[in-house]
């Protein structure tokens, strides 16, 4: 399926080498701001490439397009592709669309037109959020994610107080909690730290047993599209559930501390690539 990515930043340009090794997604074309670096990397991978936004990209008539650009701008992208043929796949924290995870309910990639991807830190803990709410129901959920600085570019520093209230409300969705409350840090620090998600819940009437196995079983599942996820701890006490997620980066083009990148950049790809086998069928 012909495709395209707005946005030409650190997770529009990884999306593209991802699409252009995917088997079912053809190279994308890469709409970008006039000047930037990524553009020019683009090119080198041999990918078309503009700077007219969204025209070039209903001028170019694809079949899948993935906002990579910003919140503010996302729901002006949808209101162009709305009327066209195409699935748009969110991966601002601008709440559009259906909120997907593949793991959870990627099966909607099927069938929904318009998928939100939430953000990098709800891909990383709606899988074990899942786990948690179905054994066991949940009345406080907190999430604390880590992230290196230079893996967060200006757009993503521009939208972090649409990314903690559209994490925080699929959050509250998919655990039907009470009370959420999402923080996130960008630190600073060197060597850089691998993306990380604290998650404390409080629940009633858990299954010990059945939450640790559902947590191996999630983790495997999640690898087979993001191989440097990890549920680093667990911890069941009383009634409080204490979960540490890590994301490391497997692929050679990103550094190992941008697991904030792989895992929401690796999820917008299986869900396109579940589309296009849908289609075909």
């Amino acid at each position: 399926m012909r495709t395209a990515v707005l946005g030409a930043g650190m997770l529009g340009i990884d999306l593209a080498r991802r699409l252009i090794g995917s088997n079912s997604l053809d190279a994308p074309l890469i709409a970008g701001r006039e000047g930037s670096s990524g553009l020019r990397q683009a090119t080198r991978m041999g990918c078309a490439v503009s700077t007219s936004g969204i025209q070039a990209v209903l001028d170019a008539h694809v079949d899948v397009v993935f906002d990579a650009s910003s919140a503010e701008a996302h729901p002006a992208h949808w209101a162009e592709l709305a009327s066209a043929d195409v699935m748009l796949i969110d991966l601002t924290p601008s709440s559009g669309g259906t909120m997907v995870a593949p793991t959870v309910n990627g099966f909607r990639a099927e069938t929904h037109r318009h998928l939100s991807l939430v953000s990098c830190g709800g891909q990383a803990v709606l899988p074990v959020l899942d786990v948690v709410a179905k054994h066991s129901r949940v009345t406080y959920v907190e999430v604390v994610t880590t992230v290196a600085s230079a893996s967060v570019g200006p757009a993503t520093r521009n939208n972090l107080d649409e990314y903690v209230s559209t994490t925080g409300y699929a959050v509250r969705r998919l655990t039907d909690a009470d009370t959420t409350k999402v923080l996130a840090t960008i630190s600073p620090a060197l060597p850089a730290p691998a993306f990380r998600a604290q998650i404390t819940a409080l629940a009633d009437g858990i299954d010990r047993s059945a939450l640790i196995a559902g947590m191996k079983s999630v983790a495997i599942a999640v690898r087979e599209f993001a191989p440097g996820y990890e549920v680093t701890a667990l911890g069941v006490a009383d009634n409080r559930i204490t979960a540490t997620v890590t994301v490391t980066a497997s692929r050679g083009c990103l550094p190992a501390f941008a697991g904030n990148v792989e895992i929401i950049n690796a999820a917008a790809v299986t869900l396109a690539e579940r589309y296009a086998s849908s289609r075909r069928t």
